[in-house]
């Protein structure tokens, strides 16, 4: 298959930011809190007085029919199907008031309350779902730097790819590039969160649902979102080369699963690059049309399941090699790249999320070129494990050992293989979808995305991986257990540091 590099093209049939944004703090769009409040006018518009109630039921029906209107033809949330059947449902009681009819014919009062009652609950109900399954609202990056992103693709032509029969064929990739640019204007379309096109986001949401074994609906609002980065915008001015970070997505996952991580991060001066791994992401959607599903794997006892483990980690550390080697020709501009001599490779972070963890930590120890390494909330895997030496930050949720016995030991012993300093810090109040960028979108109930709310975690994660980049990649002088104590986990005993000269 031929080496490729293609960059993010503009979505030409999703839905455009203005009308996807969503309320603060309601779970609606702005043309979906029009259709609820058409829907509650025009269920009160019969219980008004006789002057108010003609006008008020012509306006509620112009509203809600426009505002329905527009969703079917932009996408409608399967969140807004009870307001919709609302409307539906009392429209034709009021078309007598809207024609001028006399009011005496009107349902008895005893009928209509009931209905009435049972209309708003329905809204209601809509409103409720909105709120608990919204459109991601991605925060708004705190850097001196705009977003810009961009993806790119390339073959490795020494690796054969393990998941096809063809003895021919050599392993595609895939990644998301984040980077510092430009401001662009205010108008500027930015980039959808799923993909970079319809085809792509229903593809990917599609891969997702199965994977999760959720239905497609449930995920209406990340197919819709839209994030701060501009597409192809302008590097930033100047000539100053950043720091790369690549990142390996938890099981399942793909490049996108960490954005507003990612975009806080080049907010301040990174450049991030997530990765698709094909046949072990979900679904990941080539260019030229073709997408790879997660390939099925089979395992029948725990001894197995960790051979597997080790295996998609070794799978997933040469993508991290690979791609490092890749941003090194976008670089150099033997592949050409708007980001030519603005990369700075010899600065290199490998970050995994959950199972991307054994990636990141087998990256470190194969290859000398990565400087650093960050675990989110995963363990390392390794059917060969060594020293490596790049220090190291392991973050992860709180989790006792009788929940799972094994999961913090092995971390322990995977950042003892440092040869410099690791540190473990727990972050209490979190979840492990508190590592990603889940509690945007998934319902705010404890037990899914902890008690600190859907944007914290994400503030909280970036500021220590920002930290711990800054000392590590830039030799910025940081002291990392005062900013680790910041957030009280060396007073709850939450830090464990692992040195290597003591």
């Amino acid at each position: 298959m031929p080496v490729s590099s293609s960059s993010s093209a503009q979505p030409t049939s999703l839905a455009t930011v203005s009308v996807n944004e969503t309320i603060s703090g309601i779970g609606t769009t702005p043309i979906e809190a029009v259709l609820v409040v058409g829907a509650l006018a025009l269920v009160s518009a019969r219980w008004l007085q006789p002057r108010f109630r003609r006008r008020v039921a012509i306006g509620a029906a112009a509203v809600s029919l426009a505002s329905a209107a527009v969703l079917v033809v932009i996408g409608l949330r399967w969140q807004m199907i009870p307001v919709l059947v609302t409307v539906m449902v009392v429209l034709p009681f009021t078309v007598r008031t809207i024609m001028g009819k006399p009011s005496a014919r009107r349902t008895r009062w005893w009928l209509a309350g009931p209905g009435s009652a049972a209309c708003v609950l329905a809204i209601v109900a809509g409103v409720g779902a909105a709120i608990a399954f919204p459109v991601p609202d991605f925060p708004t990056p705190t850097g001196k730097y705009a977003v810009g992103t961009t993806v790119v693709e390339w073959t490795d032509p020494d690796r054969p790819e393990k998941w096809t029969s063809d003895p021919d064929d050599r392993r595609e990739l895939q990644a998301q590039i984040w980077y510092p640019a430009q401001a662009s204007p205010d108008k500027a379309e930015r980039a959808p969160y799923l993909g970079r096109s319809e085809a792509e986001v229903n593809a990917v949401v599609e891969g997702f649902g199965d994977f999760l074994g959720i239905p497609r609906f449930v995920l209406d609002g990340q197919a819709m979102a839209r994030t701060n980065s501009v597409p192809d915008a302008p590097v930033a001015s100047g000539k100053e080369q950043f720091p790369v970070v690549l990142f390996s997505p938890g099981g399942g996952m793909g490049r996108t699963t960490n954005t507003a991580w990612a975009e806080e991060l080049v907010s301040k001066g990174y450049v991030v690059a997530a990765l698709d791994h094909p046949y072990v992401s979900a679904a990941v959607r080539f260019t030229d049309g073709r997408t790879v599903h997660l390939a099925e794997q089979k395992f029948s006892s725990d001894a197995e399941a960790r051979q597997l483990s080790e295996k998609l980690a070794a799978v997933k550390a040469r993508d991290l090699s690979s791609a490092l080697t890749h941003l090194g020709r976008l670089d150099n501009g033997e592949v050409k790249s708007i980001l030519a001599g603005r990369l700075d490779t010899d600065r290199a972070a490998a970050v995994g999320m959950s199972a991307g963890v054994g990636g990141a930590f087998q990256a470190a120890r194969t290859d000398e070129r990565f400087s650093a390494v960050i675990a989110l909330d995963g363990r390392p895997y390794d059917a060969h494990p060594g020293p490596y030496d790049q220090p190291a930050l392991a973050l992860t949720h709180q989790i006792g050992l009788e929940d799972n016995p094994t999961y913090l030991p092995e971390l322990g012993q995977g950042l003892e293989r440092s040869t410099t300093t690791a540190y473990m810090l727990t972050i209490p109040g979190t979840t492990h979808p508190s590592f990603t960028d889940a509690p945007l979108w998934m319902p705010p109930v404890r037990s899914l995305v902890g008690t600190r709310g859907r944007t914290e975690p994400n503030r909280i994660i970036t500021e220590l991986t920002i930290g711990f980049l800054d000392a590590k990649l830039r030799n910025r002088p940081t002291d990392l257990p005062r900013l680790f104590s910041k957030h009280g986990f060396s007073k709850h005993r939450e830090l464990t540091v692992y040195d290597a000269d003591e």
